[in-house]
């Protein structure tokens, strides 16, 4: 349901949806969208050729009429499970080969619908990606960000016995001086 349109220069029409204002391109191109791309290279291409892989989904977002916005370079990392991959000499019957480990990348881009659907077609063609994947999402950073753990406080109504090798059972004869706790202190940290 369409609430609104608002000509924004010249070539680019805005339109407000209700949950996004999206641009609409004057030559039947559709709506923009913000789309991402993650992509899995096999593990086999070396790391000075992944470079020419990267630049050739670049080459493919930008025929399409797409525009960059961020960009996560490719990087090692063991997968969950083995995937099979196509044997880039081999024919219709060429066996395929498994990978249990690949080089992860993602980029994240605007462009239209068809654009992105073209992009995803050309991904699925290239024998050195072992899977893909372009979906749309949002323009913000959405990465989850680590942060420190936090301590909290756990009260408990029951005792805690001491069996621990780490701690000295002291009987109450008399009160405690402050050169008797700091022996104890000194032992307990010297260990």
């Amino acid at each position: 349901m369409t609430k609104a349109r608002a000509t924004v220069p010249a070539t680019i029409t805005m339109v407000e949806t209700d949950s996004a204002v999206e641009m609409e391109t004057p030559a039947g191109e559709g709506v923009l969208r913000v789309y991402e791309v993650g992509y899995n290279i096999i593990p086999t291409v070396k790391e000075d050729e992944l470079e020419k892989i990267v630049s050739a989904i670049r080459g493919d977002i930008e025929k399409a009429g797409g525009s960059f916005i961020a960009e996560g370079a490719p990087t090692s990392l063991k997968l969950s499970y083995e995937m099979a991959a196509r044997n880039p000499g081999g024919g219709g019957g060429a066996k395929k080969t498994f990978h249990d480990r690949a080089y992860f990348g993602w980029i994240k881009f605007e462009a239209s619908v068809t654009a992105a659907q073209a992009l995803e077609t050309a991904l699925k063609l290239k024998l050195e990606i072992l899977r893909s994947i372009v979906f749309q999402t949002v323009r913000e950073d959405t990465r989850a960000k680590m942060k420190a753990p936090t301590l909290r406080e756990v009260r408990r109504t029951d005792t805690i016995k001491a069996a621990s090798r780490y701690t000295e059972v002291v009987e109450e004869r008399a009160p405690v001086s402050e050169e008797d706790l700091e022996k104890v202190l000194k032992n307990i940290t010297a260990e």
